[in-house]
């Protein structure tokens, strides 16, 4: 006698065929980026064994003169061993916002798949190579700043790769919701990450870089076999990219009038709405493949400066502040951001509300923080849901709605350029925020929390013309609901 058909299956083959193979795209890419974040959490949970607390681990055994480091690994058994972690830190932060502005360029011109893949596999062999010195024996410094060099360089693949295939899957309709969500991969793999790397810190840290080494590497081959990039290459229909203005009266929308035409080397890009919808109705009629967008060809596209110096600020903001919150407290805001763009269709708008709103939060919590637990604890929330909300709805779904501007005449080849400049942005404000704050902190902290309020000011007010652009969509669209002429 057969068994009836495994539950799971008949639940796939119920689903229609384009939905199964956004699924995958979807548990694909959290995969992959969430392997990244776990590869990159060893680190700091290692630290702490390079250099211990040796006076707590009883008599040296090695009855030396040197009794409080005597367990350190050098070169960290010195006094500057701080200095020498920061040295760390910012060598992966500053290879990766260099990085990230050439990672785009090449995601455009290299298959999608196997630049994921690739660099997932090299993520994976520098992630070990960090490892392999304590079973090397090595104790020179030079090394573990080159290895981290190079692994910022690589991991850089990540993001601009993971996003242009969502951004390729699924329109503008949902994304916010649906990448809001998808976002939580950064949580799921710190938390993976600091599990795996603490089963091994105490008694051989190596292992703590090389399992996670191991598993992005086999994320990758993973990758390589199963990654879809686009609809069309398994007959699926692609999503339609732009809406009609009667149903998007937010979205940041560029009329045959509007007078921020765009032009770049690879030709003249239109700015015709109605072309782009024309367009997506028809993405099967053939056409030549589309030339890569360029740099400046990406920079051109209204909204990518805007975001990418809002993103500036919002980062700097999120990496020293929400950096001690809770893993999972971030991911609130980003889901409610996306929810709240998604209905509204005012990307920029949701952002700067949510800025303008944590700014007094930040000066609120400077002030109350330190009055209970319980007080603490609901700032923190509630700032880390503002201040995380626009970071996550930039660097997924308006990153994804610039990569397919109208303006690009559905030129499909920006998506990887335009998410790596606006990330690679904000990586610069996430290595300048915990330098500012450790050059100012001798000061007094409260000079700390108006640097940060500073910050989140200026990324609001990088917005204002853009959310001058979406009030007046939104305004047109009243008036054309109540019969009157648009002028």
């Amino acid at each position: 006698m057969r068994a009836a058909l495994a539950p799971g299956v008949r639940l796939l083959r119920a689903l229609p065929r384009d939905s199964r193979y956004r699924g995958l795209t979807l548990v694909l890419t959290f995969l992959s980026y969430s392997s990244y974040h776990l590869s990159r959490k060893p680190i700091s949970i290692v630290k702490s064994q390079l250099h211990p607390n040796c006076s707590a681990l009883g008599p040296n055994p090695h009855n030396d003169s040197n009794s409080t480091t005597w367990c350190s690994w050098a070169p960290f058994d010195g006094d500057n061993y701080k200095e020498l972690f920061g040295a760390l830190d910012n060598a992966f932060l500053v290879a990766y916002a260099i990085g990230m502005f050439i990672s785009g360029i090449f995601g455009e011109r290299l298959p999608l798949r196997y630049y994921l893949s690739g660099g997932m596999l090299l993520s994976g062999f520098f992630t070990a190579l960090f490892g392999l010195g304590y079973f090397w024996n090595i104790h020179v410094l030079w090394y573990f700043i080159v290895v981290q060099v190079c692994n910022g360089l690589v991991q850089t693949t990540g993001w601009p790769a993971v996003v242009a295939c969502v951004g390729n899957w699924f329109g503008k309709g949902k994304r916010g919701l649906i990448m809001g969500i998808w976002n939580s991969h950064t949580s799921v793999g710190n938390i993976l990450g600091s599990l795996i790397a603490g089963v091994w810190v105490s008694s051989a840290w190596g292992l703590s870089f090389v399992v996670p080494g191991i598993i992005i590497t086999l994320a990758g081959i993973i990758c390589f076999f199963f990654l879809v990039e686009y609809p069309e290459d398994v007959d699926c229909d692609p999503p339609l990219h732009h809406m009609a203005s009667d149903d998007n009266p937010g979205g940041v929308t560029i009329s045959e009038k509007d007078p921020e035409a765009v032009t770049s080397k690879e030709g003249p890009l239109s700015l015709s709405g109605q072309s782009s919808v024309d367009h997506s109705h028809n993405p099967k009629e053939p056409a030549e493949e589309p030339e890569a967008i360029s740099f400046l060809g990406a920079l051109r596209i209204p909204g990518v400066v805007e975001f990418s110096l809002c993103l500036l600020f919002a980062k700097l903001v999120s990496y020293t502040f929400l950096y001690w919150l809770p893993l999972y407290i971030v991911n609130v805001g980003g889901i409610f951001a996306g929810l709240i763009s998604d209905y509204t269709g005012g990307r920029a708008t949701t952002c700067c509300v949510m800025l303008v709103i944590a700014a007094p939060m930040l000066f609120l919590y400077n002030h109350v923080g330190q009055n209970g637990i319980g007080i603490s604890i609901g700032m923190l929330i509630i700032c880390g849901a503002l201040v995380n909300g626009p970071y996550a709805l930039i660097t997924t779904a308006v990153s994804a709605d610039l990569g397919t501007h109208e303006s690009l005449k559905g030129n499909a080849k920006a998506l990887s350029t335009v998410t790596a400049i606006i990330d690679g942005t904000g990586s610069v404000g996430a290595a300048l925020g915990p330098l500012l704050a450790g050059l100012i902190s001798p000061t007094g902290w409260n000079n700390v929390f108006y640097m940060l309020i500073a910050a989140d000011v200026l990324a609001c007010l990088l917005l204002v013309r853009v959310v001058v652009k979406e009030a007046r969509g939104w305004c047109g669209y009243m008036a054309r609901q109540r019969g009157f002429k648009e002028f």
